[in-house]
C-alpha cells in the first residue's frame, strides 16, 4: 500500500458515501440524530478536495489529512470517531512510503483501538466498534491478508448489528426499541473497508 493507493482508498469511500447518504441517514434517523450520511458526505467532499489538491509522500500523510478533514467537518459522534481512527492510522504508518501487509494490520489495529478508547466501547454494543473489531481479527487470520474473507466478514459484522440492543450514544436511550435496526456507523465502516479491500486487491496505484 503505497501514498496512491491510500488516496485511491479515500476517493472511492467518499463516492460510497456520496451514493448511500440518503441511506444512511435513514438508517440514523430510525436509531439516531438522523445526519450521519449527511455529515460523512460533508466531510468526505472536504477530504477529497484536500486529496485533489494536495500531494503526500506517505500512506501516513494522506491519512493524517483525512483525519483533520474528518475533525473538522464532520458533525456528532462520528467525526471524533472517523479521526480519531484515521489519526491512529496514520501514526502507525510511520514514515514508510510502502506499507507491507504486516503494516496493513497494523494500521487496522491502530484504527480499531482508537474507535474503542474514543467511543469506550465493547464488542456485542452496537457501535462501529463492532465492526472494526472484526476487520482486525479476519486480516490477523493470515500472514497475508484474505481480502475476500476481511470484507465477508465486515459484512457480517456490520449485518449482526441489527440484532444487537444499543448500550451507547444517543440509539442507547431506545433501549429494546434499538433492537431490529442497523447501526449506521457500522454500516459506513463496512464501506469504508470494502473501499480498502478494493484498492489492494486491484493492485491498481
Amino acid at each position: 500500500m503505497n501514498q496512491q493507493d491510500a488516496v485511491n482508498w479515500i476517493l472511492s469511500f467518499q463516492k460510497k458515501i456520496e451514493s448511500s447518504k440518503e441511506y444512511l441517514t435513514d438508517l440514523d434517523q430510525a436509531v439516531g440524530d438522523g445526519d450521519h450520511g449527511i455529515n460523512m458526505n460533508r466531510g468526505l467532499q472536504h477530504a477529497a478536495g484536500v486529496l485533489h489538491e494536495k500531494t503526500f509522500e506517505t500512506p501516513g500523510d494522506v491519512l493524517k489529512a483525512v483525519s483533520t478533514a474528518f475533525i473538522s467537518k464532520v458533525g456528532g459522534a462520528s467525526g471524533p470517531l472517523y479521526g480519531s481512527a484515521m489519526l491512529k492510522a496514520s501514526g502507525s504508518c510511520g514514515g514508510k512510503e510502502t506499507l507491507e501487509d504486516e503494516d496493513v494490520k497494523a494500521m487496522l489495529r491502530a484504527a480499531a483501538d482508537a474507535v474503542q478508547a474514543r467511543g469506550r466501547a465493547e464488542r456485542g454494543e452496537k457501535t462501529m466498534y463492532d465492526v472494526w473489531e472484526a476487520v482486525v481479527r479476519a486480516a490477523e487470520e493470515k500472514e497475508d491478508i484474505d481480502w475476500q474473507h476481511v470484507r465477508m466478514k465486515t459484512a457480517e459484522a456490520a449485518d449482526a448489528t441489527k440484532e444487537m440492543q444499543a448500550k451507547k450514544g444517543r440509539a442507547a436511550y431506545l433501549g429494546a426499541r434499538s433492537i431490529g435496526h442497523l447501526d449506521p456507523g457500522s454500516v459506513s465502516t463496512r464501506m469504508l473497508i470494502e473501499s480498502l479491500a478494493e484498492v489492494l486487491e486491484s493492485g491498481d496505484s
